[in-house]
């Protein structure tokens, strides 16, 4: 199999913690990808233009990260991150929905944070920080439920939050949300989440 992926990207991060968590390791070729280069050949194994993207073997090619991740979990020797059924599969699956909306937030918010003055807006920056908010107190609600075993949702959230302290480390996400920050402070510790951060 070969992984389109950037280091920068949190879904990648997100990718990559799977394999590592379920020992695939050997079997995933890592090629590094600039989605935003108009001279990328990403097109070509997603029409999205996106990372990441999992090329199979027979050339069929599966994205986005979501649909990695509970592919990469139905092989290797690790333990399962996806809960077979029932209420433990749907809260893990919450979470990552969850995980992922922040960062989605996030990302469009610094992209159009980075835009030049002239074509930025403020009101949709500043939409997207507030739905940032508004999931990270909802995690803090709910911290004490982020313990136990590692599934697919608690993993998506120690990226979502490691994305935040990389991109918007300036800004103290922490503060008034003690549970979650003790949380993250203990997951943050894991061999899969410290060995596939992002370049500083």
């Amino acid at each position: 199999m070969k992984l389109r992926w950037s280091a920068t990207s949190p879904y990648v991060r997100k990718v990559m913690m799977v394999i590592i968590e379920r020992g695939l390791d050997s079997a995933v070729e890592r090629q590094q990808t600039d989605a935003w280069s108009p001279e990328t050949d990403l097109p070509k194994d997603n029409p999205l233009g996106k990372v990441p993207a999992l090329v199979l073997e027979d050339g069929t090619t599966l994205f986005d990260s979501p649909v990695i991740v509970e592919y990469l979990d139905s092989l290797g020797s690790g333990p399962a991150l996806f809960p077979a059924a029932g209420p433990a599969r749907w809260t893990a699956l919450r979470l990552q929905a969850l995980a992922d909306g922040i960062c989605d937030a996030a990302i469009l918010r610094r992209l159009e944070t980075n835009r030049p003055d002239g074509e930025k807006s403020v009101a949709w920056a500043d939409r997207q920080g507030r739905a940032v908010a508004r999931a990270l107190d909802l995690l803090e609600a709910e911290a004490d439920g982020l313990g136990g075993d590692l599934t697919i949702g608690t993993l998506a959230v120690m990226v979502a939050l490691g994305y935040l302290d990389f991109r918007f480390g300036h800004e103290p996400w922490r503060e008034g949300r003690p549970k979650l920050a003790a949380w993250f402070a203990t997951a943050s510790d894991r061999d899969s989440f410290r060995r596939t951060a992002p370049p500083v």
